[in-house]
Formats: C-alpha cells, sequence, structure tokens
C-alpha cells in the first residue's frame, strides 16, 4: 500500500477519516499532520492542548508532524511551513494527503492547489456522504468526542464540552449541520475504535474570545 499523511485536527471527522483509511487498505497512514498556534500552544481553531494531540497520536499508534504557525498568520505563512512540513515527507515517498472535509468545495479546491504546487495528492474518503449519516455511524462505531469550541453566532455556548451523541444531535437547532462542517462547532475525539486506549482528560475554564467562540479548555486526565 502507498504511504499516505492525514491532516490530524483532533477532531472526530480526522478520527473517522482515519477509520475509513485503515478499512479500505488502499493506504499505509504513516504519520498525523497538525497545525499548531504557538502563541497558545493548542491546536489551531480547536483549542486543544498540543498534550493532549500527542496523546491522541501515542493512542493510535502513529508519529505526530506539527506545523508551528504564529497567532492570525496570514496564509502565506501557513502555506510556506506546510510545504516545508510535506516536502520532507515527498522525499519520502509520500505523495498523497488524506483531510477529513465533507462538502466545502472551496476548502477542498485550496488544499488541492496547494498540493498540486508539490506535485502531491489530496484523497478525501468522507467527501460528499450525509452527515447526518456520517455522525450517526461515528457514534454507532462507538467513537466518542465532546466539543471543544462553539461559535456562538450559530450556537447556544451551552454545546460546548458536550459529549457528541444522539442526546446532542436531537438538541442541535435546525440548519446546523450535524458534523460542524460549515464551523458551528469543533470537537476532540478521546476513544474509538482506532485508538488503543482511551485518552483521559479532564473539563477546564470556559472561555469566550473575539466576542464570538466559545471554548471549554481540556486538561490532561
Amino acid at each position: 500500500m502507498p504511504p499516505i499523511i492525514l491532516a490530524w485536527s483532533s477532531g472526530k471527522d480526522s478520527a473517522f477519516t482515519l477509520h475509513h483509511l485503515r478499512s479500505d487498505n488502499q493506504y499505509q497512514v504513516i504519520a498525523l499532520l497538525t497545525t499548531l498556534t504557538a502563541d497558545y500552544d493548542r491546536i489551531s481553531m480547536h483549542g486543544v492542548r498540543i498534550s493532549l494531540v500527542e496523546q491522541q497520536a501515542k493512542s493510535l499508534g502513529l508519529p505526530l508532524e506539527i506545523v508551528t504557525i504564529t497567532k492570525n498568520a496570514p496564509n502565506e505563512e501557513y502555506e510556506a511551513r506546510m510545504a516545508a512540513a510535506l516536502t520532507r515527507y515527498q522525499q519520502k515517498g509520500v505523495n498523497a494527503v488524506a483531510f477529513g472535509d465533507i462538502f466545502l468545495e472551496d476548502v477542498r479546491q485550496y488544499r488541492l492547489d496547494n498540493l498540486a504546487k508539490l506535485g502531491m495528492q489530496g484523497v478525501f474518503p468522507l467527501w460528499l456522504k450525509d452527515s447526518h449519516e456520517l455522525v450517526r455511524a461515528f457514534i454507532d462505531l462507538g467513537f466518542k468526542a465532546v466539543t471543544t469550541c462553539i461559535d456562538t453566532q450559530v450556537l447556544d455556548a451551552r454545546f460546548a464540552g458536550r459529549l457528541i451523541d444522539e442526546s446532542f444531535l436531537a438538541e442541535l437547532p435546525e440548519g446546523i449541520d450535524p458534523c460542524g462542517e460549515n464551523g458551528e462547532f469543533h470537537s476532540f475525539v478521546f476513544d474509538g475504535p482506532v485508538f488503543k486506549e482511551p485518552v483521559p482528560f479532564t473539563f477546564g475554564e470556559r472561555v469566550l474570545r473575539d466576542e464570538r467562540f466559545a471554548y471549554i479548555d481540556l486538561l490532561p486526565g
């Protein structure tokens, strides 16, 4: 099987993508690739501490490649640092990167365009699958994830820190994608069939940033 690296956000779509890749046996996932905001020492957007992501990688049995960017980094900085990391893998014979995108065409095209500059390909195992079916399959397979960030412009802050289960889905307002594909919420997955053991954590403080994003801090257990 050709080697592939997986873009890892720490959330449920990344974990479900890993499950699909391992089930299909078309690629061998050799590493996780994540973006760290250096000023906060946390995963970009999801707000998850890097120490917890390292525990995820250990439980998944995969090395973690960290691309560090500064707070409010322009696209040029992100693209340059990502390209440097990908080039190192390309020199080792890796020609593809997997992503957990579902239906945002502009995001998918942005990734493909950047990969094409390096002569690499993008793989999207969840692409155009029904969000409702995906999240219920995720739950039914035994994956467990909690929300870490809520966009309060579209969803109440009380949804932060919730376990993504049938109760959570039933309470989502109409128009909210159940996978949070439009950025309504972000998550941290801590258990499931791809993990050797659960990743322990406890809940910390709640913070509202930019008068919009409600975060709940997750502390290593």
